[in-house]
């Protein structure tokens, strides 16, 4: 079986392309926002205005299953996160091996791993570097 990881400081996260190539594979359309920016150029948070964009790389991207409303806010109920995705989807697998360095946002390097298809795995993460360990039994 494969699995993704971060293999660096920062955090999983997929880039703007990885999501929509992930959306796309898994047969769903995915819109991405970014808060809007006042006159400086400042992101204006908790404004809930949103500004639809086209792609980039921009840490404050939300991505959305369902097109905006009328008034230019989008469904809370359907907002997409890639934390949300399964690390062995094989979807995800297939986005990260495509895209190669591509596929990492910002402050992450993904990274397919292969484990054996019978083990039982959990993900460990020390300030967003992970690891894959085995599950084993523990007693307190």
């Amino acid at each position: 079986m494969k699995v993704v990881i971060n293999e660096c400081f920062g955090g999983f996260g997929l880039s703007f392309d990885a999501m929509m190539l992930y959306a796309k594979y898994k047969g769903f359309d995915l819109y991405a926002f970014t808060e809007a920016k006042d006159a400086s150029g400042k992101v204006m948070f908790g404004k809930r205005k949103f500004v639809s964009v086209q792609k980039g790389d921009n840490p404050f991207i939300t991505h959305y299953a369902k097109k905006p409303l009328i008034d230019g806010k989008p469904d809370e109920k359907s907002y997409f996160s890639e934390r949300d995705i399964k690390r062995d989807d094989p979807l995800l697998v297939r986005v990260v091996e495509e895209l190669k360095d591509e596929a990492s946002a910002k402050y992450a390097k993904l990274k397919v791993v292969k484990i054996p298809d019978d083990v039982k795995y959990k993900i460990d993460e020390y300030d967003g570097n992970e690891s894959i360990h085995e599950v084993h039994r523990s007693w307190s």
